[in-house]
């Protein structure tokens, strides 16, 4: 009886030990995942996928739950492409294009997540252009190898109609070729679309309204796989400013956004949605081939990375 009982006492000392053994596993597993607070150096454009972004921050999304975002606003795509070659910054917004061709020249990053975006094409007021299809052998500037040009193919080849790419690198200059006429046509997206709508260019098409969107948010690897917690802490942050955005109109926040060089047009843009923002959610499998297809055809990229090669969208999950 003796025995037995030394071993039921054995037994429950040993039950125990293991259970204080799981408990401080399952302890220091919660403290390596906890958000390290750390800044994660965020790179944008002045354009709508950007909105939810700087509203995390300015709200104190990103605060909340425990990360540190800072914002660093690039003119042009060139010029945030030259920062992350550069590691000047961990995540970015980009296109599916870019981050293709990021890989094929040795810049480790993964496509975390969509964006929300609407890439409209606009006809100078002086061309007399009225649909998509008057645009055949027409001239139009846009921003050559980026998504601009992607959705420009696409349009021209619904239509089956050639055009010619004039590449004007200032968007200033851009936009007065488009008003006078030195160029038929061009593609913007929001809020530069509204903007020169507003002045008289005439809006034939919508990337939106067409179903068309490669759009992403990427982050380096190095971040990825050091600090996931601190990604994951981002889109809880960038979906909570998704909601601010669905029970707010824009006019509210209108002024956050002027920090961020964004025109009043935005606000008037944003106003106009009938449809409520969706949360972060992942590039669509099939829109994603059919833009390395058309990387690879354009011989940006030899290698035709899988999907699985360049995304992972477990980050986003709520």
């Amino acid at each position: 009886m003796k025995k037995i009982t030394i071993g039921m006492v054995f037994a429950t000392m040993t039950m125990s030990l293991a259970a204080c053994g799981n408990q401080t596993s399952q302890v220091e597993n919660e403290e390596e995942q906890a958000v390290s607070g750390e800044t994660i150096k965020f790179g944008i454009l002045p354009s709508e996928s950007a909105i939810p972004i700087i509203l995390a921050k300015e709200k104190g999304y990103f605060e909340e739950e425990g990360t540190v975002v800072e914002i660093e606003s690039f003119a042009s795509p060139n010029d945030r492409n030259v920062a992350i070659q550069a590691h000047a910054v961990e995540g970015t917004i980009s296109d599916v294009m870019t981050e293709a061709t990021f890989k094929k020249n040795g810049t480790d990053m993964t496509i975390t997540s969509g964006i929300l975006e609407d890439f409209k094409i606009l006809a100078s007021p002086q061309s007399g252009v009225k649909e998509i299809k008057e645009l055949d052998g027409k001239t139009v500037t846009l921003v050559p190898n980026f998504i601009l040009e992607y959705i420009m193919d696409e349009f021209a080849n619904e239509e089956d109609i050639t055009y010619e790419i004039v590449d004007i690198p200032s968007f200033a200059t851009r936009s007065e070729a488009l008003l006078t006429g030195e160029v038929d046509a061009a593609v913007y997206t929001e809020p530069q679309a509204s903007m020169l709508a507003a002045q008289g260019a005439v809006v034939l098409g919508s990337s939106k309204a067409a179903g068309l969107n490669g759009g992403a948010i990427q982050f380096m690897d190095s971040l990825l796989s050091e600090r996931p917690q601190d990604v994951s802490a981002f889109y809880k942050g960038y979906n909570k400013a998704i909601d601010y955005m669905n029970e707010h109109q824009a006019s509210e926040y209108a002024a956050i956004l002027s920090e961020y060089a964004f025109p009043e047009a935005m606000s008037d843009y944003l106003d106009r949605q009938e449809a409520s923002y969706p949360y972060a959610q992942s590039v669509d499998k099939e829109q994603f081939e059919a833009i390395i297809d058309w990387t690879v055809n354009k011989n940006q990229i030899e290698e035709s990375y899988t999907y699985e090669a360049l995304t992972d969208f477990s980050y986003i999950k709520r």
